[in-house]
């Protein structure tokens, strides 16, 4: 594994955010969501494709607090403009389960 110092890690803006809109991403290659994530009024509203689909409904997803990375430079996935990661953990078959703060913290609030 290869180490990074402080400074490296403190670019990375990991910031909370709320789904609040999902949809099936329906030309995607793979099974996915088209997410639209509130992080806050400073930072707005960004899109993010998430291929969450097998443990996730576009309906459970809305509403729901999630950690995203908001400080990578867009990214082109089929036929929408990605604008931040939403972060997750695969289990033991792959399937991603999403990273989420486990008490209500307010939206834009940076990882510290």
């Amino acid at each position: 594994m290869e180490t990074i110092t402080w400074n490296e890690f403190a670019k990375v803006e990991i910031r909370v955010g709320r789904i609040i809109s999902a949809e099936i991403f329906t030309k995607a290659k793979k099974p996915a969501f088209v997410l639209y994530v509130d992080f806050g009024e400073e930072i707005g509203v960004k899109k993010s494709s998430a291929q969450i689909t097998q443990l996730y409904s576009p309906e459970e997803l809305t509403g729901k607090l999630v950690v995203g990375v908001i400080n990578f430079p867009k990214k082109q996935i089929g036929q929408i403009m990605s604008e931040c990661l939403v972060t997750g953990f695969p289990n033991e078959l792959g399937e991603v389960a999403l990273c989420v703060p486990d008490k209500p913290v307010p939206l834009g609030t940076k990882l510290i």
